[in-house]
């Protein structure tokens, strides 16, 4: 295995501080609208995401489930990694974690590729480990797409939407000076950009979270 590709996996597997059990929960249920819009407003611009329900109906509900809860607002992008990817979907402006439900189960062997501007579900080790943490492809990576079932470095990564509008935005954060801050060695960037809110097309937008629940301690960082 190049040790590239050992770098570029785990590179996703950042400290998660959710409570996570041993095998993922039954996924809600894949949303009746084929192909729905959901559109994140950023302290940088609005970025709008057009999620693939039919390939990926498990990771879809997951993160609509989140968008409904409101869950997303003031959450941040905590990692851009320039020719690589930006993630976030996690932690609040004072890079602390907000308590996720139960991880949601692998589709990365749905026949869709990390190509740019694509959102995948990052995640840990373990394939199924999935929460509300994504990220979004600055680049075609098809290093992170599913190989095999042998190992969590061959499962590769879920692709479940892509940007439709907004894909400026998603390069001008990529372009953020970035630095270590809180539990981050590196790659967080200056400014931080918050997604103040998430609201799905067609639809009314949900209430931000008024409370944070107490996560649990996080994981160790894997090494690189």
């Amino acid at each position: 295995m190049p040790k590239y590709l050992l770098t570029a996996l785990f590179l996703l597997a950042a400290p998660l501080a959710v409570a996570q059990t041993a095998k993922p929960s039954a996924a809600p249920t894949a949303p009746a609208a084929a192909n729905p819009q959901v559109t994140l407003h950023t302290s940088q611009g609005d970025i709008t995401l057009e999620l693939y329900a039919d390939k990926s109906p498990k990771s879809v509900a997951n993160f609509l489930r989140y968008v409904h809860e409101g869950f997303y607002a003031g959450t941040v992008f905590h990692r851009v990694i320039p020719g690589y990817l930006i993630q976030g979907g996690l932690y609040t402006a004072e890079l602390q974690p907000r308590r996720t439900h139960s991880p949601v189960a692998s589709e990365a062997d749905n026949g869709l590729s990390n190509l740019r501007g694509t959102v995948a579900v990052a995640r840990g080790a373990d394939p199924n480990s999935g929460t509300s943490q994504f990220f979004i492809n600055l680049v075609d990576d098809r290093r992170l797409d599913y190989a095999g079932n042998q190992s969590g470095l061959t499962w590769g990564y879920t692709v479940f939407g892509k940007i439709i509008k907004g894909i400026d935005v998603v390069d001008k954060i990529a372009a953020l000076p970035t630095h270590a801050q809180g539990p981050f060695a590196a790659d967080v960037p200056t400014p931080l950009v918050v997604i103040e809110s998430a609201s799905v097309a067609g639809e009314e937008a949900p209430a931000a979270p008024s409370t944070m629940a107490k996560p649990s301690p996080m994981a160790p960082r894997k090494s690189k």
